[in-house]
């Protein structure tokens, strides 16, 4: 992978969550040094300060820098020479303290990599954005899948005109693991997302509809005008909506479609993505990441393929680690997004100030918007299916 002008040693990182029989963090502290620009050198990885601290071989953290809390890791961090101390955390924690953790450590003036949705809600997502433009930080947030070099070719197509006028967006998520209430069986990663006190106003909309509402998003930059949303629950007394579908108007007149369910019996991490433009259309799925359909009227169809030869553009290329014919996918893309945010902790360590307006990773404002997105198909829906204002100022387009 090509690299920015490098510091004389690798970025430091520290990691929140993660501890032992976590999914995400572990995911996070992968990617972060796959291409070895940085190392872990500390972590909070469980809000059980034991259980924090004997998860930290795992991750071979030293004992001194394996803290009970995320309080206690800053703390303890700011007390070391500034060539010791970590660059950036990573947030890898349930909804409703993604919040008070990541809002500490930009105040303490670190780094950010925070996992999504941003926050609990949106007025706290609101707020964190002040203190990301208040401190100048580096925040990032793990939209992991805008990390696939054929998605990032996909949006290099829209943004050089080749799709013509984006007209409409499809976009679906479909799973099926919550279609019998996993959560009665204290199955952890089933009991948090379908509780609203950890997860937030939204269930299935929350955890992976917002995956597909941002791919378009990031695909097509185009600013959002209304929502129309409805949500269900259909397994019988579960408390957060584990199926739905959205309509969104846009404000350069495309429609576009969001449809989430993890009640669909085989499916697994079905999200895939389609965009008419006037000239041409795509479709990606992510389970088959390596490959993107070209469809124009007339001419046959068209198959892009990661590393596939020189149709490829700069920023698809520049994202890819492997030769044609070998799958790279999941971790890889995760490995993207902080690669990207590096670069921009690079300048920021150099004493630039960091524009993050343009970020190819998402930002703290994709975050907002993320969030402003899963309020207002909330209340849609409350309101059965009522349009909806999607505006927000901090949404960005390209």
């Amino acid at each position: 992978m090509p690299t920015n002008a490098p510091l004389n040693r690798k970025l430091r990182m520290g990691l929140v969550g993660g501890g032992q029989g976590a999914f995400i963090g572990r995911v996070h502290g992968t990617a972060a040094i796959l291409d070895n620009r940085a190392t872990l050198v500390a972590g909070a990885l469980s809000s059980d300060a034991a259980k924090a601290k004997a998860s930290a071989p795992d991750y071979d953290i030293k004992p001194e820098r394996a803290y009970g809390s995320y309080k206690d890791m800053i703390a303890g961090e700011l007390k070391l020479p500034a060539d010791q101390r970590i660059d950036f955390v990573s947030v890898a924690t349930p909804n409703h303290t993604h919040f008070e953790i990541a809002k500490a450590f930009a105040e303490a003036g670190f780094n950010v990599m925070c996992d999504k949705p941003l926050t609990f809600d949106l007025a706290q997502a609101e707020e964190l954005a002040k203190v990301v433009q208040k401190t100048g930080v580096v925040f990032a947030v793990t939209h992991n899948y805008t990390g696939y070099p054929l998605v990032r070719q996909a949006r290099d197509m829209v943004v050089s005109g080749e799709l013509g006028d984006i007209q409409a967006i499809r976009a679906f998520y479909i799973q099926g693991w919550l279609r019998h209430r996993l959560e009665k069986e204290s199955q952890k990663q089933a009991s948090w997302r379908t509780d609203p006190a950890k997860s937030g106003a939204a269930g299935c909309f929350g955890d992976i509809g917002t995956h597909a509402y941002n791919l378009g998003r990031y695909i097509t930059g185009l600013l959002p005008e209304q929502i129309s949303c409805t949500l269900k629950i259909f397994a019988q007394g579960r408390q957060l909506d584990d199926y739905g579908a959205a309509l969104i108007r846009y404000q350069n007149g495309a429609l576009g479609t969001v449809t989430a369910s993890q009640i669909s019996h085989g499916r697994e991490n079905d999200l895939w993505i389609e965009v008419d433009g006037t000239k041409g259309a795509i479709e990606w799925h992510q389970e088959e990441p390596n490959k993107m359909l070209l469809r124009i009227n007339g001419k046959p169809h068209q198959l892009y393929t990661r590393a596939g030869g020189p149709y490829l553009g700069k920023t698809a290329g520049e994202s890819q680690r492997i030769p044609a014919g070998h799958p790279e996918a999941f971790l890889e893309a995760f490995a993207n997004i902080y690669t990207a945010a590096y670069a921009d902790m690079i300048k920021r360590a150099g004493g630039d100030k960091v524009d993050s307006a343009k970020s190819l990773y998402p930002n703290v404002a994709d975050g907002v918007d993320g969030m402003n997105f899963i309020t207002q198909a909330v209340a849609s829906s409350k309101a059965g299916g009522q349009w909806l204002s999607l505006k927000h100022p901090l949404a960005r387009s390209w």
